[in-house]
């Protein structure tokens, strides 16, 4: 019988073998058929599921994912909001730290998960792809560490998508349109007949909690939540703890999650749960006639005939304010798991523009776009051109010139009403029209950096979820109207802020964020709406080595997907059209 000594080092080997796991998954990407609504089509899929399987991980695990790619598509696997330290080659964005993965070949992710817990996602790295690949990763803590809240009863996933009724193949070709249906975990329920008897149910016990693991894998479309009668309880977004902060609807952008306890506390009986769009871009987006689709929560006992308790959505343009009291009033927990305080000292201050431009319509070409012309994303009046015949990593990693400048600018070349935009000469009518190049910003490694990130009003204003790979930004604080760096910055948050990788930026507003550029590689930061990929709202930060081989850009994986040497299969899909959803 070993000494006590010996049975406490055995039991905390065991517990540290226990809590850092290797998670394995196999994904195979193949093309199916499938019929969410009323008409037969062809989809990429993982594993023949939509959405795709759940990975389960404890923090700290290493996460094992052999993607084989038996499908027609050019495919990457991008881990959102995973940080990716000392594994940035594993991040999976398209053409910035990988060449895709090719019909007929495979490639396997490995990396550790640490430093967080919660809810993020994985999906298609690949334009309009995310629509059917994707799915939730679920990092719960280390073996024998608690929540910060209650134990629930249960965990729930509950994913949000959009549906077109047209092959993806066809949405290849251009930016998606607007949506013809989301999807609660895969299906469309009542509001359509031909799948009214296919509805997502949770059922519940009354009495009991549930956590609710909410994920947006929607393409374009911000979407608002709210359950019948039922209040919930967000208690982490983004993969990091929150206050806990009670609300009756919740607003998720693309890439965005909430983790939220629901409580049966209710008579029992049948309760809709809803999502609704929340389309910011009036009005050159055009709403869909019918926003709403339907989930339902039902009691254990409940009549099953009985007609559920139906919920009411936000309507109008009172949608902006209540999109915005949800997401500025949600604070970090400070002093829970994996919390740090704000740097207070900033090394690298940027000032970035955001949002559309126009680019030339081309010779013998009929563009629809305002001017007769393109559209065109805008950071700083600069387009992003994602590389064509090597990916941004392996051309920093290897030296390899005419890739991409480093010249990306801290601010824009024109100070102007951002908000209010007119072109009143030669200089404005310029920044209709911004620079396309593949420019980068490099930051030393462990600078803090923060981002002032402006939404401008030059084709439209409308709300633009900004996500960075590679890290997680504190949310110092919104506002609507010009950024004034003299009174909105006294009004920061320093103390609480909560922390995001992917942040509505308010249409015809501000926000400001902070970060340490402690991971080296290259991390884009982007718009995660998929219609604006195409577009260039992108730019990439290139973190730099720091002072020892553990913090520096180790070299790839040999078996890195190699780019094709023909670089049309990876151009972005022309953009004359008219801005679409």
């Amino acid at each position: 019988m070993p000494f006590p000594i010996q049975a406490f080092l055995i039991a905390l080997l065991f517990s540290s073998i226990a809590s850092a796991a290797i998670v394995e998954h196999v994904f195979n990407v193949e093309d199916v058929v499938v019929k969410p609504l009323c008409q037969e089509q062809m989809i990429p899929s993982v594993n023949r599921s939509l959405p795709g399987p759940t990975i389960n991980v404890r923090e700290g695990d290493t996460l094992v994912v052999h993607v084989i790619n038996n499908s027609t598509y050019n495919i990457t696997i991008h881990w959102h909001g995973v940080f990716q330290r000392n594994s940035p080659w594993m991040d999976g964005a398209n053409m910035i730290t990988q060449c895709p993965i090719q019909p007929g070949y495979n490639f396997t992710y490995r990396f550790d998960i640490t430093g967080q817990e919660g809810t993020l996602l994985w999906h298609a790295h690949v334009v309009n792809l995310r629509a059917t690949l994707h799915g939730a990763i679920i990092i719960r803590p280390r073996s024998g560490r608690p929540y910060p809240f209650p134990k629930p009863y249960k965990e729930v996933p509950i994913i949000f998508a959009q549906w077109w009724n047209v092959d993806l193949a066809v949405l290849q070709l251009r930016p998606a349109p607007i949506a013809d249906a989301f999807l609660i975990n895969g299906l469309a329920g009542d509001t359509y007949s031909c799948s009214k008897n296919r509805m997502h149910n949770l059922k519940v016990v009354q009495g009991k909690t549930y956590l609710l693991r909410i994920i947006n894998a929607a393409l374009n479309t911000h979407l608002f939540f709210k359950i019948a009668n039922h209040n919930v309880t967000v208690v982490a977004i983004d993969a990091a703890y929150t206050t806990p902060y009670v609300s009756d609807v919740m607003i998720l952008t693309p890439g965005q999650t909430v983790d939220a306890l629901l409580t049966a506390d209710q008579p029992i009986g049948l309760y809709y749960m809803t999502i609704s769009a929340y389309i910011s871009a009036h009005p050159i987006v055009p709403v869909p006639t019918d926003r709403t689709i339907n989930g339902l929560i039902v009691y254990e006992g409940a009549a099953l005939n009985t007609s559920p308790a139906k919920t009411t959505m936000p309507e109008g343009m009172n949608q902006i304010s209540t999109a915005h009291r949800f997401s500025s009033n949600i604070t970090s927990l400070v002093g829970g798991p994996h919390w740090t305080p704000v740097p207070r000292h900033v090394d690298e201050k940027m000032f970035i523009t955001m949002g559309l431009g126009l680019d030339p319509c081309p010779l013998g070409t009929k563009c629809i776009g305002p001017l007769g012309q393109r559209y065109a994303g805008s950071l700083n009046n600069r387009t992003f051109a994602i590389p064509q015949t090597l990916s941004l990593q392996e051309a920093y990693f290897h030296n390899i010139s005419g890739i991409y400048t480093d010249d990306f600018p801290n601010q824009p070349p024109l100070k102007f009403d951002y908000t209010n935009f007119e072109v009143r000469g030669d200089n404005e009518y310029k920044m209709l029209f911004p620079e396309r190049k593949t420019s980068v910003k490099k930051l030393k490694f462990n600078s803090t950096v923060e981002l002032i990130v402006q939404n401008t009003g030059i084709i439209t204003s409308e709300s633009h979820p900004m996500h960075l790979h590679g890290f997680n930004f504190y949310v110092l604080g919104y506002g609507f109207g010009n950024y004034d760096p003299i009174n909105d910055a006294r009004k920061l948050n320093l103390v609480n802020p909560q922390m995001r990788n992917t942040v509505g930026v308010p249409p015809g507003g501000w926000v400001v964020l902070r970060f340490i550029a402690n991971n080296p590689g290259a991390w884009m930061f982007h718009c995660h709406m998929d219609a604006h990929l195409p577009y260039g709202i992108i730019m990439a930060f290139i973190v730099q080595n720091g002072p020892t081989p553990e913090t520096s850009l180790q070299p790839p994986p040999s078996n890195l997907p190699q780019c094709s040497r023909d670089p049309k299969i990876y151009e972005s899909p022309t953009t004359n059209v008219d801005l679409s959803y």
